[in-house]
């Protein structure tokens, strides 16, 4: 069985909606197990134990949470144990143009420096889906198509 796991920081709720809609993708590719967790609930070994990791935060300032910040830099006592996982992000802001790719690219940059795969997409966005603000349905839709689509190639990798 394939492990996804999927890691979100919420305080709107906004992040949390699109972090079910990714599980919701992963969930529905065959034998794949996923699991959904809020940031402060995730620990070292539930990183290990995974063969895809997908995290999602907002937006504060271009970057990631500063919660979501502190959990990658909790995995520096595991480093050279996430190399090879597959890893993908998404991000809310509160509205276009706020740094919605640049937070998706401060979250691959960390996962990339552990050595894990990042897969892009030629559909869009390809740094990681994104909603501004409340998801709207295409935000949504684009969660689940990153859900599924990682849960695929980590099934192809790990299956």
């Amino acid at each position: 069985m394939t492990r996804i796991l999927v890691v979100y920081f919420s305080v709107t709720g906004n992040t949390r909606l699109m972090a079910e809609a990714v599980a919701e993708g992963a969930s529905s590719v065959a034998d794949v197990d996923c699991q959904l967790m809020a940031v402060e609930k995730v620990t070292n070994e539930d990183w290990v134990a995974a063969d895809g990791i997908i995290v999602g935060s907002p937006t504060y300032f271009g970057q990631m949470a500063a919660e979501v910040k502190g959990m990658f830099d909790v995995t520096e006592r595991i480093y050279g144990q996430l190399e090879g996982k597959v890893g993908a992000a998404f991000t809310t802001s509160g509205g276009l143009g706020c740094g919605h790719e640049l937070t998706n690219m401060s979250i691959i940059t960390a996962m990339l420096v552990a050595g894990m795969v990042v897969g892009g997409t030629t559909k869009g966005p390809h740094f990681g889906p994104f909603a501004a603000g409340t998801p709207a349905e295409k935000d949504l839709e684009q969660a689940r198509a990153l859900g599924v689509r990682v849960a695929a190639l980590t099934r192809k990798l790990f299956g």
